[in-house]
């Protein structure tokens, strides 16, 4: 009897016992056969392992010594994993019950996959994309990362316009299929990062590498976004602008880079003056904090190879020039508007 790959559901808990009580649930109960569930959990100071323990007991518990964030977190768990796939779900997602089969499905077709998606959409509202990946995600030139379905802040409703399967730049970390083998191949996620731009720097060297990256609209998940770090924290403001000059910087030849990241610390620092109109200056503070952390990195920490060759090289969804002039002067605010797929 051939069995289906295996599939190791992996979520990444710190501090989140609510959510593992609401959602697990249906994970457990999605109708992929082959299947193990696994939770990493980060040095929580909450209840989740006395949870985890007393009423999910099927569930693998991997328990780290100190909170590694997202990056090291699953590093950690999934060097220990063995499986075909890893399915990465965040603890704030609802799954229905066939979200895991047409992901394999789609993967099993084309064995130069390293990663793909479902289609990301709203738990507040389930008629609209959710920010963290839509409908799968794209990136600028200069670094901006977008979706199909979210272009900056301007979130799309699902009308099934982005339902057709796509090759992508990015598949988003809050529900990500990776094929396994590939996964280690890379090396993993670059553990500095801590948190945010991992899963796009993960996607970039998978391309870089030969694979490509998938976006599988037939599977649908619900993400309650913001749910273990809104975007109200002011150190995940930081955390996602310092990760992406780093990101630029370990994936762009060093003259590109030389360009780019200076370029984009100006533009960012102009989004300074923005934040404090619009009375935030938390996130102003944010972000030219993330300047001076992006030199500590640069000056200071003894940075990990990339292993993979640098560059755009035959990168598919690479957006020329930058959705900065055509979103703020042209008013083209959503993705059907700046891409012709």
């Amino acid at each position: 009897m051939n069995y289906p790959p295996s599939v190791a559901v992996v979520i990444l808990n710190w501090n989140t016992s609510y959510y593992l009580k609401k959602f697990l649930p249906a994970v457990l109960a999605a109708t992929y056969l082959n299947k193990e569930i696994y939770v990493i959990d980060n040095n929580s100071t909450d209840d989740s392992i006395k949870i985890l323990r007393e009423f999910f007991p099927t569930v693998h518990v991997l328990e780290t010594k100190e909170n590694l964030g997202f990056a090291g977190g699953y590093n950690f768990g999934l060097n220990q994993i063995k499986a075909d796939y890893y399915m990465i779900v965040n603890s704030d997602l609802e799954v229905t019950p066939e979200f895991i089969e047409p992901l394999v499905t789609l993967m099993e077709s084309n064995r130069q996959i390293a990663a793909c998606q479902p289609k990301l959409l709203s738990l507040d509202d389930k008629g609209m994309f959710e920010y963290a990946g839509a409908a799968g995600g794209w990136i600028d030139k200069w670094g901006f990362p977008f979706s199909r379905g979210r272009v900056l802040t301007t979130i799309e409703s699902d009308m099934g316009q982005y339902d057709a399967v796509k090759e992508i730049f990015w598949a988003s970390g809050a529900c990500m299929c990776l094929r396994a083998e590939i996964f280690h191949q890379t090396g993993g996620f670059y553990d500095y990062y801590y948190m945010h731009q991992e899963d796009i720097d993960l996607c970039w060297r998978m391309q870089n590498m030969g694979y490509s990256i998938y976006s599988c609209p037939s599977s649908i998940v619900f993400h309650l976004g913001g749910g273990t770090l809104s975007w109200e924290n002011n150190l995940k403001t930081m955390l996602t602008f310092r990760n992406n000059y780093i990101m630029l910087s370990r994936n762009l030849p060093l003259l590109q880079a030389l360009i780019i990241v200076p370029l984009r610390l100006i533009i960012d620092y102009a989004g300074c003056f923005y934040f404090l109109i619009k009375r935030k200056p938390g996130i102003s503070r944010a972000i030219f904090k993330s300047g001076f952390a992006y030199l500590k990195w640069l000056l200071l920490y003894p940075s990990k190879p990339n292993r993979q060759p640098k560059g755009w090289r035959k990168c598919i969804g690479v957006y020329s020039g930058t959705i900065l002039i055509p979103y703020f002067i042209r008013n083209k605010k959503k993705f059907s508007e700046l891409v012709d797929e």
